[in-house]
């Protein structure tokens, strides 16, 4: 979750269990998915990414297999097994390693209620160009269609910090254009300015709220506009 998911999703091999979660869930924190987020969550099927980016969602081993965060699935039970075999082998080559793992993974079955049998909405919905534009195209969705995961998902973006969900969104975007480099340079001053607490004080209410206090009740700061747009111009390009 969060940076640990950015310390360890960019290694070539990838290998995730029934037990592994992922999430980034930084928007409720008042913050933005970094640690290079911007550049692996926009390369993600579709409009996944931002999904994944904006509401903080939870996935599953298999849900991460097949949208491309995980390169392996291998059931725990097998973990041991898995190791011993790679302390075995006597080369680094990669295409020798991934014969190794493929020894020991399976195709996991993923839920019925899985986020991922739902790329269709989201792609509609997730590809608008503002976070007040999604949210609309979800609610228009939920007027048609009783669904209770748009109704959580509406819930979870109306629930996170407004300025973080507008960060997170235009980073993600950004990350589409550029290289994993350039995006943990970007992520890195931003949030460099975010922590600054002059932009607004959402990560630190955020933390309040979420980690120390626990009310899970955080008072969010109105969005400082004209500091957010000079952060983007000034340090987006670099």
């Amino acid at each position: 979750m969060g940076g640990g998911a950015g310390a360890s999703i960019h290694g070539r091999f990838r290998v995730a269990t029934e037990n592994s979660v992922f999430a980034m869930p930084e928007t409720a924190l008042g913050l933005f998915p970094d640690v290079g987020a911007s550049y692996f969550l926009s390369r993600l099927p579709g409009f996944f990414g931002e999904y994944l980016g904006l509401t903080g969602t939870r996935l599953d081993g298999a849900e991460m297999l097949v949208c491309g965060l995980a390169t392996h699935f291998v059931p725990s039970e097998r973990l041991s097994l898995l190791e011993e075999a790679l302390c075995k082998v006597d080369s680094s080559d990669p295409a020798i390693i991934s014969a190794v793992i493929n020894e020991y993974s399976k195709q996991p079955y993923i839920k019925e209620k899985s986020a991922y049998h739902r790329l269709n909405v989201i792609d509609r919905c997730f590809s608008r160009r503002t976070v007040e534009e999604i949210i609309s195209a979800l609610e228009r969705v939920a007027l048609n269609k009783k669904d209770d995961w748009i109704s959580k998902t509406i819930q979870s973006l109306k629930r996170a910090s407004p300025t973080s969900l507008k960060i997170s969104l235009r980073s993600i975007r950004q990350g589409r254009l550029q290289g994993v480099g350039q995006c943990l340079v970007r992520e890195y001053r931003i949030a460099c300015h975010v922590m600054q607490g002059k932009l607004s004080k959402d990560p630190f209410e955020g933390f309040r709220a979420i980690l120390l206090d626990k009310d899970k009740n955080p008072k969010w700061s109105p969005l400082n506009w004209s500091l957010l747009v000079t952060i983007w111009l000034t340090h987006t390009s670099l």
